[in-house]
């Protein structure tokens, strides 16, 4: 009886412990095989050997033999098997995150989500809240089922006149989102980190247009 009120306890506790990051030292840890480089399609390219050596696999294996196409050119089958893909990860993510400050969109073959900077760190503090950690724990299953695909984790602020003081913060909160990934199971050869200030402003730059700018964009790219 001692045993299970022990095991029921620890188990409450475990469900309520507040996510940390681990200490900044020791990120280089967490995030070796990570790109730290946009995420073009000649970047990609450059980082599929390493990617495949880690144990990531291409849309064209990942996607049942009975789903593929027997017939046609081949470019174009695999360009309608990449968009069937995406399509069915982004209906999943949509889905998954109806949340306030989080959004899923498209942009061509590519799949992006937004998460406001608020809905995923605590208020005062560099640190993922435990809200955004619940956050993270679903786009983190999500991912690992649509494991052929790429991502880039970017961060971004609002406008600041310290614009290497910008490019630091937008690239810490990347950081954070990959180290939370790899903790979690994530093939840190799939991402590329970015911090990119205060550049490409999704909101206009005042009260409540800053909040929106404050943000973690992780865009999903088919990996072919």
């Amino acid at each position: 009886m001692r045993q299970l009120k022990l095991f029921l306890a620890l188990f409450f506790l475990g469900a309520c412990a507040q996510y940390i990051s681990p200490a900044r030292d020791t990120w280089s840890q967490y995030l070796n095989g990570v790109s730290f480089t946009d995420m073009t399609e000649i970047s990609r390219v450059a980082k599929r050997p390493v990617y495949l050596g880690a144990g990531g696999q291409l849309i064209e294996n990942a996607v049942k033999t009975a789903d593929a196409f027997d017939y046609g050119d081949k470019i174009t089958n695999d360009n309608m098997i990449a968009k069937q893909y995406m399509a069915q990860l982004e209906y999943e993510l949509y889905d998954a995150l109806r949340k306030p400050g989080i959004s899923v969109q498209r942009a061509g073959t590519d799949v992006v989500i937004i998460l406001v900077r608020d809905a995923i760190m605590e208020l005062d503090v560099a640190n993922i809240s435990q809200t955004g950690a619940d956050t993270l724990s679903i786009i983190t299953k999500i991912l690992k089922k649509y494991n052929a695909t790429f991502m880039e984790i970017a961060g971004y602020t609002d406008a600041m006149r310290d614009i290497n003081g910008a490019h630091a913060l937008s690239l810490d909160m990347a950081k954070r989102v990959g180290v939370y990934f790899a903790q979690h199971g994530i093939i840190t050869a799939r991402m590329f980190i970015v911090g990119r200030g205060a550049a490409r402003p999704i909101a206009a730059q005042d009260d409540i247009g800053r909040l929106t700018n404050r943000r973690v964009e992780i865009r999903l790219s088919p990996a072919r």
